[in-house]
This record gives structure tokens, sequence and C-alpha cells, in this order.
């Protein structure tokens, strides 16, 4: 067959031949790897969405301890990635990484499951509450954690591996990967969207064995869509351990800090040919911003011993710079921290905050103050396609640019629009305090004031979500070094985890601050008697503080250049 008729970006198919254009990769391959993370997606989310109403219910936490041990679990599931993302780049490949983690994360829905649901393991309750035992207590936590790890070899690789079945090279396959991650936010949103109703309801009705029960076939289900697919795929070669030769640099580059880098870049050391000696990666070109490690790429007398170079002495050019690539990345991650910290408030707060007010569809149906999250997914559900299809087209005719917006443009907005998410979602609170005060309704548990009021503030962080985390997912793939792409994706979940754990250490010293001298603080047990406002009053102020910088980032930031055929 001709070159033509392979993919030019180094990908091979299951049995490691070089892979076929015609017969793998694109949507017919991503179709199955879409099905997969809507099923995964909405096995999480069936787990998670109301899990802050189960650690109050059955393992008799308060408000803040069970805030805190939410945001605390889905931090965790957020950090991870790190581990799944090292062992695909560096040894196993996204495909395998996959396959393997999910082993986990199904021991740990049905271990999660048996806690909820086997007498012995499930806390004992009667019609006031529930009794957990130390054990009980114990057992949840270490299904939860299993999920955790789990989740940790799927969450970086899935993504990444959906965008890996469209060559780069390939200007028409090129267009179609930017609409993969918006289909691909599509379908996580789509399993969300089930398990924020349907899941919920059963969960609050029904049960939470059956509840979690659920998700847990849902999961296995996942892992069918995966592995029929398989003949499909167009799977990255790992490039090995991607830490090693970030460290390599900083010793390389260190040993040299008196050499000076030569004017002429081209003398700089490289590899002949057209691919990098990294598997599976294209040469990068060199850039001019952090200059000091260039002093690794530049040849001394002593970097060959007994006629061989050590990379610990002498690197590439594209080593050089995958490193570059990585610090410049870090103050794009770093903004999305904040806006993490916002998007956590759906789980913890926003819950809490419905839990006071009136829960009645209609008179005799009831809806869980968690289940308001639908208006979170059914926004995404809204906007992802409405941006592929509408916004990108219309905005491309004013900006020229291919994708419509910058990748940090489309960033910046959603960051505006969490700011008002905030806003919105503290003038709601003001107004329900007032009701509370002008009607005495302090010991009231119910509010009469519905809780559809908090759907705006679901919109449009549901709105911020397609902007922001869309965009960060389209950023960090497309600005990583070939062979670093499922690490720079966990890179980018991380700031879900930091912004989770930003949230417990605010509520934390909020809490810790706010309740000195015998007070109630800002957010009691009883909301009625506190000041959430006042706290979405703050995370409105940090938003804003951090735009302000994100837009300092942007204006610095520079994109990377690659040239186009790998190893």
């Amino acid at each position: 067959m001709a070159q033509d008729d392979y993919s030019n970006d180094g990908t091979v198919d299951i049995k490691g031949n070089p892979a076929n254009k015609e017969k793998t990769g694109k949507w017919k391959a991503c179709r199955f790897i879409l099905g997969n993370e809507c099923c995964e997606r909405l096995a999480y989310y069936g787990m998670s969405t109301n899990l802050v109403n189960y650690l109050e219910d059955r393992l008799n936490q308060g408000n803040v301890a069970a805030s805190n041990n939410v945001t605390n679990w889905s931090g965790t599931c957020y950090i991870t990635p790190l581990i799944g993302a090292f062992l695909a780049d560096s040894y196993l490949g996204r495909y395998w990484t996959i396959a393997s983690f999910v082993v986990i994360y199904i021991i740990g829905m049905t271990l999660l499951t048996l806690s909820a649901s086997v007498p012995g393991l499930a806390p004992s309750c009667d019609k006031d509450s529930c009794h957990p035992t130390t054990g009980q207590t114990a057992a949840f936590f270490v299904a939860l954690y299993f999920i955790a790890l789990g989740t940790g070899g799927i969450k970086p690789c899935v993504s990444s591996f959906g965008a890996d079945q469209f060559d780069e090279t390939d200007e028409t396959e090129r267009k179609k990967k930017s609409s993969f991650f918006n289909w691909f936010y599509l379908s996580i949103n789509i399993g969300a969207l089930i398990a924020s109703s349907v899941l919920v309801w059963i969960q609050m009705n029904v049960g939470w064995g059956w509840g979690f029960g659920i998700p847990a076939v849902v999961m296995a289900v996942a892992v069918v869509f995966f592995f029929l697919g398989s003949k499909l795929y167009r799977i990255q070669k790992p490039g090995g351990s991607p830490i090693t030769r970030i460290v390599q640099v900083i010793v390389a580059s260190s040993r040299k800090y008196r050499v000076q880098v030569p004017a002429d870049k081209s003398l700089l050391y490289e590899t002949t040919g057209e691919g990098s000696q990294i598997q599976g990666s294209r040469k990068l070109e060199h850039t001019d911003k952090f200059k000091f490690f260039d002093k690794a790429a530049v040849e001394t007398q002593t970097d060959n011993i007994k006629g061989l170079t050590s990379p610990w002495r002498l690197c590439t050019v594209t080593q050089v710079e995958e490193l570059k690539s990585i610090i410049r990345l870090l103050p794009v991650w770093a903004s999305g921290i904040v806006f993490a910290t916002v998007y956590s408030q759906m789980s913890t707060m926003f819950v809490l905050q419905g839990n006071t007010m009136d829960q009645h569809m209609v008179p005799h149906f009831k809806i869980p103050s968690a289940s308001l999250s639908l208006f979170d997914t059914l926004s995404v559900i809204f906007w992802a396609p409405v941006y592929d299809r509408i916004i990108v087209p219309y905005a491309r005719k004013f900006t020229g640019h291919e994708r419509g917006f910058t990748q940090l443009q489309r960033m910046g907005i959603g960051l505006v629009i969490s700011i008002i998410s905030m806003i919105v979602a503290g003038v709601l609170e003001v107004v329900r305090l007032n009701f509370v005060r002008e009607n005495n309704y302090y010991d009231l548990e119910y509010i009469p004031i519905t809780i559809f009021w908090q759907v705006p503030q679901y919109f449009l962080i549901g709105c911020a979500e397609v902007f922001t985390f869309i965009g960060q997912l389209e950023f960090f793939y497309d600005q990583a070094p070939d062979a670093m792409r499922s690490l720079c994706s966990a890179l980018s979940l991380t700031t879900v985890a930091l912004g989770n754990y930003l949230s417990t250490l605010l509520v934390t010293i909020v809490t810790k601050v706010t309740t000195r001298g015998g007070k109630l603080g800002w957010i009691p047990d009883n909301l009625n008697r506190g000041h959430l406002d006042y706290f979405y009053w703050l995370l409105a102020i940090l938003s804003f503080l951090n735009f302000a910088a994100y837009l300092w980032i942007s204006k610095w930031y520079a994109y990377k250049k690659a040239t186009e055929r790998p190893h």
C-alpha cells in the first residue's frame, strides 16, 4: 500500500502495525470511545452527585464534614490521573492503561454497592437516624478511594485516546479533532444527565443499594463498549518516562550553567532525519523563552564518553522544548484552579442551599436538591453543539481563526461566565435570607421559595464549562509534546483536584474564622442562621482576581510549533 494509506502521526493498530487511515481511527473508532465515556461518567456521577446527602443521612455527618469529605474525595479523583497518565505515556500506552484500571474501578463500585446494601456492611437505621459503626464507615471510604484510583487510569487517557484517532498531520482530520472534544464533553454530560435525574431519584426514594448498584452495572457496560472498538483504534506508542527526560534536561543544563548558548540556534544539538529520538514524537522547533535550558543542547568536548552521548549531559532541542512546553503550560494550568473551586460548589454548597428550599415540582412529587445539577448538564448539552455548529462558524468570520476563538480566548470567556454564576448564587441567597428574616423562618426546614430559583446558577456554570473545561481539554492536548499528552491531560485534571481542595480549605478557614467567640459562622448546620451569601461573594472576588491574572498569562503565552512527522 502507498505511504498515504497510513497515518503520519506514528500511530499503530491493535496488532502493532502502522495504522491504516481507511480502516482505523476517525469517527468510526470514536463512537466506541464516546459510548464508553458516556457510560463511565453515568456511573461516576450516579455515585458522586448525591454523595453529600449519603454522608449526612447514613453516616451522620454535618454540613461542613460532609462537604469537605466530598471535595477531598473529588480532589483525589483528579489527582490520581497523574499516576495513570505517567504509566500511559511511559510504558503501557493509553489503550492498555484504560484496560487495566477499569478492573480497579469495577472492584470499587462493587464494594460501594455492598457497603450500602448488605446487612453488616450497611449502617443500621431507624425512623430518626442511622448508626454507622467505625468498620462500616471505613468500608465505605475504602470503596470510594478504590474508585478514585480506578478513575485515575481512565480520566487522563480517554480524551487523549479519542483525539489520537485523528491524524494531526492531515488537515481534514485535524479539523475534526477540534469537534471531537466538544462531542466528548457532550457524551460526559448525557451520562451525567441520567445520573443527576434518574439515579439521584432512585437513591432518595428507592434505596442507596439500587442507587449505587445501577452505576456499577453501567460501568461494566462501559468496559464492553471500549473493547468492542479495539480493531478500529489507532494506538500511540509510549515514549518512555517523560519525568526522566525532564530531569535529564534540568541536570544537563545545570552542569553547563557556565556554557554560553550560541547565537545561531541551528548549532544546538538535534538528531538528524525527520523524526525525533523520542518514540511517537515529532521534533519541536526552538523557542527563545527559558533560554537557560538551551544549555542542555549545547555540545561540548566532555559530552561524548567512550563514543556515546549521555542524555544526562547532552539533550536534543526537542527534549529541551518538552520541558519548556510544560513550564509554559503551568501558569495557564494554575488559572484553572479557582474556576474548579466554583465548579465544585454544585456538589456541595448548591446542594445544601437547595436542601433549605421548597423542592416540590407538583404537590406530591419532590425533586432531590442534588438533582438540580441536571440543569448544569442540560446547559452543557445545549451549549456544546451550539458552540460547535453555530458560534464557531460565526466567530470564524470575524476572527479568521479556524476554531473561531483561540483556545485561550475560549477559556477566558468561561472564566467571566463563572464570575457571573457566583454573583447570581449570592443574590439568590440574599433573597432567601431576607425572606427568612422577614417571616421569622429561622427554624423552618423548608423555606417556601421554590428550589427552581437555583436553575440560573447551574445553567451559567454549564455554559462556563463548555468554554473553559472543553477549552482546557483541547488546549492541554494540543499544546502538550506528543509523548506527554496523557500527562498533560492529567495536569489539566489536577486543576479540578486542587479546586476541590481549595474549596475544602476555604470552607475550613471561613468556618474557623467566622465561628470565633461562639458565633454560628457563615456555614452553620442551619443555613437559615448563617451567611452562605458571604461565601459566594468571596468566590466571586477570587474569580475576578483570577481572571485579571489570566489576562496577563494569556498575553504572555506562546503556542508550540512542531514538525510534521514523528519518529
